[in-house]
This record gives C-alpha cells, sequence and structure tokens, in this order.
C-alpha cells in the first residue's frame, strides 16, 4: 500500500515537471492550424520536450505500479497534484509569479492528498471483463475524432477543449493500465488502449499547449484524466476507500483537484 503511494506521488512529480519541459518546446514549434501529427514529429525535435518525453515515460512506470496496488480515485487524484508541481517549476523555467491564493492551492493539493492516503484502501481483485477492455480501446478512437472536431473550435475554447480531450485519453490510458492482464499483454485489448491513448493524449494536448498557458491547458487535462476515471474506477471496477473512510476520501479528493484546477487561474507565463 506505502509503495503504490510512494510511486503514485512519483509519478506525480515526473508528469509536472514534464509538462513545463513540453511547454517550452511546445512555444518553440510553429503553430498547427489543423490536427497534424507532424506537431508531434516536429515537437520531438526539441531537447526540452525528448527530457520531457523521458519524465513521462518514468511517471507512467510509476503510475502503472500505483494503479496495481491502489485506487485509481487516489492515483488520479495523486496526478491532480501534478499541476501544483507544474505551477513550482514554472516560477524559474517559464517566468511565471505564484502569489498568496497560488501557494495555498498547492497547500490544498498536499493536505488533499495526504488524507487521501489516510483513507486508500487496496484495490479490487475483481476480474474485469473483456467486454470493458474493448470498449476501452474504442474510447481512444471516440477521443480521436473529437479531438478533430474540438480543433475547429475559436480560442481560448478550443485550448481548453483540447486539454480536456487528451485528458480523457489518459484517463482511458489509467483504466486499460488498471485492467490489463499482465500475463497475456499482447493479446489484451487494454494493451493497444494504453497505447492509442497516449498517443491521442500526447497530440492533442501538445496542440492546447500553442494556444494557451500551459496551466490552462493541463488544468482541462486534469478534469479529464481524474474525474470520470475516478468514477468509473468505483462503479465498474470496484475499487473503494476502506470502511468507514469515505467522507475522509471525498474530501481529500475534492481538495486535491480544486486545489490542481484553482492554480490554472495565475496566468500565462512569459
Amino acid at each position: 500500500m506505502t509503495g503504490g503511494l510512494l510511486a503514485a506521488l512519483a509519478a506525480a512529480m515526473c508528469y509536472g515537471v514534464a509538462s513545463v519541459l513540453q511547454a517550452v518546446a511546445a512555444r518553440r514549434t510553429p503553430t498547427a492550424d489543423s490536427v497534424d501529427p507532424a506537431v508531434l514529429v516536429r515537437t520531438v525535435r526539441q531537447v526540452p520536450f525528448l527530457a520531457g518525453l523521458a519524465l513521462d515515460g518514468l511517471g507512467f512506470l510509476a503510475q502503472y505500479a500505483a494503479l496495481r496496488t491502489v485506487p485509481i480515485f487516489v492515483v488520479q487524484a495523486a496526478l491532480a497534484g501534478s499541476l501544483a508541481v507544474t505551477a513550482v517549476v514554472a516560477v524559474p523555467v517559464l517566468g511565471a509569479r505564484l502569489g498568496l491564493r497560488q501557494w495555498s492551492a498547492v497547500g490544498a493539493v498536499c493536505v488533499g492528498l495526504g488524507l487521501l492516503g489516510l483513507s486508500a484502501g487496496a484495490e479490487s481483485t475483481r476480474a474485469v471483463p473483456l467486454g470493458f477492455r474493448l470498449a476501452l480501446l474504442a474510447c481512444v478512437a471516440v477521443l480521436a475524432a473529437a479531438g478533430v472536431a474540438v480543433n475547429r473550435l475559436p480560442d481560448p475554447v478550443r485550448a481548453v477543449g483540447l486539454g480536456l480531450v487528451a485528458g480523457l485519453a489518459f484517463g482511458v490510458v489509467a483504466l486499460a493500465a488498471r485492467a490489463s492482464e499482465g500475463a497475456s499483454l499482447l493479446r489484451d485489448p487494454a494493451t493497444y488502449a494504453v497505447v492509442g491513448g497516449g498517443v491521442v493524449a500526447f497530440l492533442y494536448y501538445t496542440i492546447g499547449l500553442q494556444r494557451a498557458a500551459v496551466t490552462t491547458v493541463t488544468a482541462a487535462l486534469v478534469i479529464g484524466e481524474t474525474v470520470l476515471p475516478s468514477v468509473v474506477g468505483v462503479l465498474a471496477l470496484g475499487d473503494t476507500p476502506r470502511p468507514g473512510y469515505l467522507p475522509v476520501a471525498v474530501v481529500g479528493f475534492g481538495l486535491a483537484v480544486a486545489g490542481s484546477l484553482a492554480l490554472a487561474r495565475f496566468g500565462d507565463p512569459t
């Protein structure tokens, strides 16, 4: 249990720093007016993006380890805390300034994660049906199409929408990692949902970063990758908090997510 919580926090640290590095690379890349996969090709040539990608890889390994031992709502809320990491790292790297409200939000995230750690129970051992894993793979295709439609909207709605689509795709990745059958990864639809969801998420997140502040896009991403997967984890996968700790889990989850979203208000760093 403790190892899973530490892995979730390590993932949040990796993802938070990676977001800032990817924002630096996205700002150096010519803006795309359409959904063009070549954006990723141009962006990946940037050293900051490669460093961020390496951190994302480490973060995913930590996230995967956490998803195998603690409930998904705990892991996803911890990942919401990556926005606090993003905000703090953006101060020296992107020239952002955090006031009392933003530091209070960082504190709220920390308190919320502490409460979640206190309330976390063991993840459910319920078998995940094949139909659920196939549905996750179908969701990847739906989100890919949704991103194309969202990219036609005007800014700043487009940037927020792209962040939300990317977040939902990352949520599919988390659910698929949680549902995957370790003994038959190559034959498991969840494995391909992880890969496809990751590609969709990275593509739309990168395009969104070219349209708005890193924390604005990441805040929308946090909503997508946190709320819906957590609800699905409780209702469909049987993940629950420790007996008698449901109120603590709800308060902790709310503080972590609300504090993370509040950090999106500190503006667009130059």
